[in-house]
């Protein structure tokens, strides 16, 4: 969110930032100019794909999932005796057991939903509450706690069903575990914008929410495999 300094809630910070700044753009140039780079207009030339937000996205539910996976099977096997000490092939031995349909899965779910998802909801709240205050910033704030993080649970799990083939259980997915991810990620993410805010500097700001939006997508990716 471009009012909590280039960050955002439920780990979309660079795409807000990315948002704010080709919105400052359009403001400063011609409608003659080529069109973004960062974005791929539909047929019908209305709609334009953030593909530069749906990259970013990609980017961090894989690198989430990555560490998800690696973290599991070190666990799983740190009191296995291992034959080499070499870290080399201590890797070679952790991903020769990657589940590479469950990382496609959650890539796709960032490139597909989450990031032009995500990015369209950033606009709508820049357009509704244009205004950088402290009232604007709670009611960002609040929307995306109550709007924007329900959402994402509710999209992820069924996405995540639907790759699996258990649509059937959805309902019970929802009913153990919607809310306490959805608390998990209330008290994730409100002091990690709130610390964003008011501690990090203005150049690091996009860094940091992109390094919370890591371990955040390494939670759900657990929390989907469970």
């Amino acid at each position: 969110m471009g009012s909590l300094g280039n960050g955002g809630i439920w780990g979309m910070g660079p795409f807000h930032d990315g948002f704010r700044r080709r919105s400052s753009k359009k403001r400063n140039t011609s409608k003659k100019e080529s069109k973004p780079s960062n974005s791929i207009d539909s047929a019908s030339g209305g709609y334009r794909f953030p593909l530069k937000q749906a990259v970013t996205a990609a980017s961090l539910c894989l690198t989430g999932d990555t560490v998800a996976q690696l973290r599991h099977r070190w666990v799983r096997n740190k009191d296995t005796p291992s034959h080499s000490d070499d870290f080399t092939d201590v890797l070679s031995i952790l991903f020769s057991e990657h589940d590479y349909i469950r990382a496609l899965r959650m890539s796709s779910y960032g490139f597909l939903l989450y990031g032009p998802g995500s990015y369209a909801w950033y606009q709508f709240l820049d357009h509704t509450m244009p205004k950088q205050n402290v009232r604007n910033l709670m009611m960002k704030v609040v929307l995306n706690q109550v709007v924007l993080g329900p959402c994402v649970i509710a999209v992820i799990f069924a996405w995540n069903n639907l790759w699996l083939g258990k649509l059937s259980e959805l309902p019970n997915k929802y009913k153990n575990d919607a809310l306490p991810t959805l608390l998990t990620g209330f008290r994730f993410w409100i002091p990690v914008s709130i610390l964003n805010f008011w501690v990090v500097p203005l150049q690091a700001r996009v860094g940091f929410m992109s390094m919370g939006s890591i371990f955040w997508n390494f939670y759900l990716s657990s929390t989907m495999s469970r």
